[in-house]
């Protein structure tokens, strides 16, 4: 399924419209990888496409994750941020980016609505939230940091690890952790130690920011793919718009039940097709060997 936003607590979300978040305060915890008896996994929750607020509601959030594939156009830059802005922040993380000024990009198609409030970068791996303008004396207490696990990130722009940015806005303590982790089907465990370890070295000389974040969200380029499928028959049920019968063959789903990783996290609903693989600059998938 590749691309991802997950988010903690589940019962602290009012509303999600696609990737847009409305929350309701009040202080939980991370657990990543809780030492929970029963395993709830990864719960989803249902969503709507209008980020409507409610008396009851104290913040809402726009997140959007893209593996940029070493190439951008303003273009595709302006259809990222949107037309509809009613939002408190942005916060968009970017995997393979290329060489060129992302952030300038951006601030020109949010066309000096919003504000960069914060931004982490790692080479190919980039983080970075907007609020609106002159929203910066609701930030407090903002701080990044990055970790590798690997992966090219001069030529090639493939580095893998994560970046995070912690915030304080409007008295809402956040965490967005944006990651990029092993490719390949046959990678399920690595993947599921990277995450634990990510998890473990962020912040670890902040471990205050972890116990005070009342939302942690993770979203990038997981690399869980679909397993116990062909290809074949896979393509026939997305072909079809069957593509939600593929959510129980989801190795990411999998491993949250399995207690392995994301434990008591959520997700909207998949109502998206799997991302990998396309042709480039096309919606046909590719017919090369995807492992």
């Amino acid at each position: 399924m590749e691309n991802r936003n997950l988010f903690h607590p589940c019962k602290r979300v009012l509303e999600i419209s696609g990737k847009l978040l409305k929350f309701k305060g009040e202080k939980l915890v991370d657990p990543i990888d809780g030492n929970i008896g029963t395993h709830e996994g990864i719960k989803t929750v249902e969503v709507d496409n209008v980020c409507e607020f409610s008396n009851g509601s104290d913040l809402c959030i726009r997140m959007v994750t893209w593996n940029m594939n070493g190439k951008v156009s303003y273009e595709d830059l302006e259809v990222l941020v949107g037309t509809n802005r009613r939002f408190n922040l942005l916060v968009i993380g970017l995997q393979e980016v290329p060489r060129c000024n992302i952030k300038q990009l951006l601030q020109s198609a949010l066309d000096n609505t919003h504000c960069l409030l914060g931004k982490t970068i790692m080479q190919s791996l980039q983080l970075y939230v907007f609020g609106p303008k002159n929203s910066e004396s609701f930030t407090k207490e903002l701080k990044a940091d990055k970790q590798s696990i690997g992966g090219c990130g001069g030529l090639i722009r493939r580095k893998k690890g994560a970046v995070a940015i912690s915030i304080n806005f409007k008295g809402i303590q956040m965490v967005f952790i944006s990651c990029h982790l092993s490719a390949h089907e046959h990678n399920v465990e690595k993947r599921n130690s990277q995450c634990r370890h990510l998890s473990h070295s962020l912040f670890s000389k902040h471990r205050n920011i972890e116990r005070a974040a009342q939302i942690t969200v993770w979203l990038g380029d997981l690399n869980y793919r679909i397993q116990g499928i062909d290809t074949i028959p896979a393509r026939n049920l997305i072909h079809n718009d069957l593509h939600g019968l593929l959510t129980s063959k989801d190795q990411l789903l999998q491993e949250a039940e399995r207690g392995q990783i994301f434990e008591g996290y959520c997700e909207g609903t998949l109502a998206f097709k799997p991302t990998y693989k396309y042709n480039v600059g096309s919606s046909n998938y590719d017919t090369s060997y995807k492992g």
